[in-house]
C-alpha cells in the first residue's frame, strides 16, 4: 500500500510540474506574440485565459518596482522595451516566474518628414564627429576617439580652425552644447563632463550621474542639458549641478522602441536625435520622448558611409534649417526640413 501511495504522489508531483511547465511556456508563446504589436499606456496586458485560471495572483516586476496592476501606467513602464518578470502565485502556494519583454509604443503616428538639401558645405573627413553644434557662423564640433579627441570651433564654410583644444589621450571626446557662456562636453566612458568659457579654456570638470554609464549625446532646451547615453533614454540634468538628473524620458515610435540614442539638437519645441548605425533623424516630443516624424536621410548616408563608423552623426540648426553631417564625412548638408 505503501509503495502505491508514494508511487500516486510522484505522478501527482510529476504532472504539478508539467502544469506549471505549460503555464510558462504559454505566458513566455503570448509574451513573444504580442512583441512586435506591442502595448500603449492605458492598455490592460492581456494575459491568456488558461494563466489567468491557474494563478491565484499575479504580479510583475520591473527593476527594483512591483505592481499587481496589469495596466500599462506611465508611472511604472516606459515607453519602448520594459524586461519585466511576471510572478504567478498558485493556488497551491508556489510562486512561478517567467521573464519577458513588454513593448509599449506611441500612440500618435510619426509622420515622414521631407526634406530638400539646399546647401553643402565642407567638412573635415578626418573629425569623427561627437558633437556639433553652430552659432552665427561659427560651428562648434567635439570630436571623438581617443588620442585624437578635440573640441575645435570653425566658421561654416570653411575646414580651418579658428580654435582647437586637443584633449588628453585617455579621453574620448562626445556630445557638446553651448549654454550661457559655457560649452559643455561628455566624455565616453571615463564618466566626466567637462566645461569650458566661449575661448574653450577649461573651467571644471563633473562627475556623471550614476543612472548615466557613458557620455553620447548633448543638447539644451535654454533651462536643462539634455544627455543620451547609448540607451533608450535621455536625461534632462540641471546645469548648475549636472551630476543631477531632474526627469528622462524614454524614446519610442508608433511602431518601434529605439535604443542608441546619439547626437541630440533641440528646436523649436522638439528633440531632434541620431540613433547610432541608422540613416535617420528623430522628431521627438521632449515632455513624453513620443516619436512624431522621422526624417529618412538613406540617399544622403550612402553617398558618404562606406564602413561601418563613418555613419550620419551630426544635427545644427542655422535658422530654420538644418545642418547635418557625420563622422569622418566631407560634407555639411543644409536641409530644408518641410
Amino acid at each position: 500500500m505503501k509503495k502505491i501511495f508514494i508511487t500516486c504522489f510522484a505522478l501527482l508531483i510529476l504532472a504539478s510540474c508539467n502544469k506549471d511547465k505549460d503555464i510558462l511556456n504559454s505566458l513566455n508563446d503570448h509574451n513573444i506574440a504580442s512583441q512586435n504589436k506591442g502595448y500603449h499606456f492605458g492598455d490592460k496586458l492581456q494575459l491568456p485565459q488558461d494563466v489567468l485560471d491557474y494563478a491565484e495572483a499575479i504580479t510583475i516586476s520591473y527593476g527594483d518596482k512591483e505592481t499587481s496592476n496589469l495596466a500599462i501606467a506611465p508611472n511604472f513602464f516606459t515607453l519602448g522595451e520594459n524586461d519585466v518578470t511576471f510572478n504567478l502565485k498558485t493556488k497551491g502556494g508556489e510562486v512561478l516566474q517567467q521573464d519577458a519583454t513588454i513593448n509599449v509604443f506611441a500612440k500618435a503616428k510619426a509622420r515622414a518628414i521631407p526634406y530638400e538639401i539646399v546647401n553643402q558645405y565642407p567638412h573635415d573627413a578626418d573629425n569623427f564627429t561627437e558633437g556639433f553644434e553652430i552659432h552665427g557662423d561659427i560651428v562648434y564640433e567635439s570630436v571623438g576617439l581617443e588620442g585624437k579627441s578635440k573640441l575645435m570651433k570653425y566658421t561654416l564654410g570653411s575646414r580651418t580652425p579658428l580654435l582647437e583644444v586637443a584633449q588628453p589621450s585617455n579621453i574620448f571626446s562626445e556630445g557638446i552644447t553651448v549654454f550661457g557662456d559655457k560649452i559643455y562636453q561628455l566624455t565616453y566612458r571615463s564618466k566626466k563632463g567637462l566645461v569650458y568659457d566661449m575661448n574653450m579654456k577649461l573651467i571644471k570638470e563633473f562627475d556623471y550621474p550614476e543612472e548615466i554609464a557613458e557620455g553620447w549625446g548633448m543638447t539644451n532646451d535654454g533651462k536643462n542639458l539634455i544627455v543620451s547615453d547609448g540607451t533608450k533614454t535621455v536625461y534632462f540634468l540641471d546645469p548648475g549641478n549636472p551630476s543631477k538628473v531632474l526627469r528622462t524620458i524614454a524614446i519610442a515610435s508608433d511602431k518601434e522602441g529605439y535604443d542608441q540614442i546619439n547626437e541630440l539638437e533641440y528646436h523649436n519645441g522638439s528633440l531632434y536625435a541620431n540613433v547610432w548605425q541608422k540613416p535617420i533623424i528623430l522628431q521627438i516630443n521632449p515632455a513624453n520622448g513620443e516619436v512624431t516624424g522621422i526624417i529618412d536621410l538613406s540617399n544622403i548616408a550612402k553617398q558618404n558611409t562606406s564602413g561601418n563608423d563613418d555613419v550620419l552623426n551630426g544635427i545644427a540648426f542655422k535658422g530654420g534649417n538644418m545642418l547635418i553631417t557625420g563622422k569622418n564625412w566631407s560634407k555639411i548638408y543644409e536641409i530644408i526640413v518641410k
